[in-house]
């Protein structure tokens, strides 16, 4: 097995593999403040596309996740203050 780059065709069990591997990478991504336009254009955004587009019934959409964790990260915010 070749050396695993970004352009890489993944497999589907490659990809549910390291489902928790994207979402922490979009995690970090709302954590840091970036644009959903921005993390749109990601890897981890393409790669937890690609899963929801072949089980929806088990993946939500990144955007979804990417909201989901936004406000998740602001209420953790406020209960800070």
């Amino acid at each position: 097995m070749g050396t695993p780059t970004f352009t890489q065709t993944l497999s589907l069990p490659e990809l549910e593999a390291n489902y928790a591997l994207y979402c922490r990478a979009l995690r970090i991504l709302v954590r840091d403040g970036v644009a959903l336009e921005k993390a749109s254009r990601t890897v981890a955004w393409s790669r937890l596309s690609t899963l929801h587009d072949c089980m929806p019934q088990h993946y939500r959409h990144p955007e979804q996740l990417f909201f989901l964790l936004n406000r998740d990260f602001q209420n953790q915010g406020a209960a800070s203050r």
